[in-house]
């Protein structure tokens, strides 16, 4: 096969939760257990960071890599979905591994694969870690997919365990409480090691405090703090900075050395050194045009804000989402000044762009039906002044298909 084939492979012949949602949603990790014993274990041959949470996980994952690198560790970085390109999620010192490694590794494991009924995610995960044993990375930043107890990165020891924030999302699988979701993103904590929690929740703290208890590990909060400025934009990831600060704290405890000026220039490169896509990306200056990947309700409610601090006249919203989602309170809160422009991203998953509209229309939010994102974009495009805003978002695939 050649590396179309090869994609088209991974994506069209076994299912994939981003794409078709909860029928693709398995509730065991016994086939990335099988895999990687079949590929004798590779995941025990690198050091790891396993992180797991609702929102921020992709940031914090890129902000400890660009660190770890400035510090001049190999670093391998494992994160979900991708925007453009698959090998966006299998990162090297932000190379993404090359299309021959990925076609050789499907080639060579094809049948274990089809014996197992393997899903997409569970082989991506399986490519990832054996590609980061084979490179001989000094240390993997591992992000899960989806909740953190059943995920198929769960099989790691890692160095340490970090939880960035816990919020209503996936409740259809991980539960619909935050207490309930807290418990699911919990399940990555392991005996004797550090637990990094990026965020203070009332209703989380006893379960984070229990489950620590439980697996003897050392709990942490992770400190606010304002001394470093990152070049990822969006006041929202001051939080994330403030996690990644608190697990590299960690780390220097338990012997890596990274220094003050590692930790700087780090979390200024971002970009440079990950390669990381759609966080509060402009894409123009005039229009200015803005897109973001946060497609839950406190992703939203960041967006939201982060807008409202932006300068801009008339306000224009690209906006899609998936249809296994509660959009009702995601809708409520997005600005009813703005022109939308409601379109369906190219996935089964997705919701029509006359539901979302009509949806929409019952929070008074006002819009047309767009046939398509790309057109979506050159509609709002069209009817932009120099000085308005558009933004591109609602979902990582809307997101997608403009870059």
């Amino acid at each position: 096969m050649d590396y179309k084939q090869t994609l088209d492979y991974l994506f069209s012949k076994l299912p994939m939760y981003q794409r078709d949602g909860i029928a693709a949603y398995k509730e065991d990790i016994g086939n990335i257990v099988a895999a990687t014993k079949y590929l004798r274990n590779p995941q025990k041959q690198f050091k790891s960071i396993h992180i797991a949470g609702t929102n921020g996980k992709g940031s914090t994952a890129h902000m400890l890599a660009s660190i770890l690198q400035e510090a001049g560790y190999k670093v391998g970085l494992y994160t979900s979905p991708h925007l453009k390109d698959f090998r966006e999620r299998i990162k090297i010192n932000g190379q993404m591994i090359a299309e021959e490694k990925v076609i050789d590794f499907v080639d060579e494991n094809k049948h274990l694969f089809e014996k197992l009924e393997m899903s997409f995610f569970e082989m991506t995960v399986a490519l990832a870690f054996s590609f980061f044993a084979n490179q001989k990375v000094d240390i993997a930043v591992i992000e899960t997919g989806l909740g953190g107890r059943l995920d198929s990165t769960n099989i790691i020891n890692p160095e340490l365990s970090i939880i960035t924030n816990i919020g209503l999302d996936h409740t259809s699988l991980l539960g619909n409480t935050i207490e309930d979701i807290a418990k699911e993103k919990a399940g990555i904590v392991k005996e004797n090691t550090p637990i990094i929690i990026g965020k203070e929740q009332e209703a989380t703290k006893t379960i984070f405090k229990t489950i620590a208890t439980e697996k003897n590990a050392s709990l942490y909060y992770a400190e606010k703090a304002t001394a470093f400025t990152t070049d990822l934009k969006g006041k929202y990831q001051v939080e994330n900075s403030c996690t990644a600060l608190a697990a590299i704290k960690q780390l220097q405890k338990i012997g890596w050395e990274i220094t003050a000026e590692n930790i700087k220039d780090g979390l200024n490169k971002v970009v440079g050194n990950t390669k990381l896509l759609g966080r509060w990306q402009t894409l123009s200056e005039s229009p200015k045009i803005i897109c973001d990947v946060g497609h839950n309700e406190d992703g939203i409610k960041q967006i939201v804000t982060q807008i409202k601090q932006t300068p801009h006249q008339n306000l224009h919203f690209v906006f899609g989402t998936v249809s296994d989602k509660e959009v009702s309170n995601i809708l409520a809160l997005l600005p009813k000044n703005a022109k939308y422009y409601f379109c369906k991203a190219e996935i089964p998953r997705a919701m029509s762009a006359s539901s979302l509209q009509e949806k929409a229309k019952k929070l008074g939010l006002k819009g047309s039906v767009v046939s398509s994102v790309k057109k979506a974009l050159a509609d709002a495009k069209k009817h932009a002044k120099t000085d308005d805003l558009i933004f591109v978002g609602g979902s990582t695939f809307v997101v997608a298909e403009v870059l």
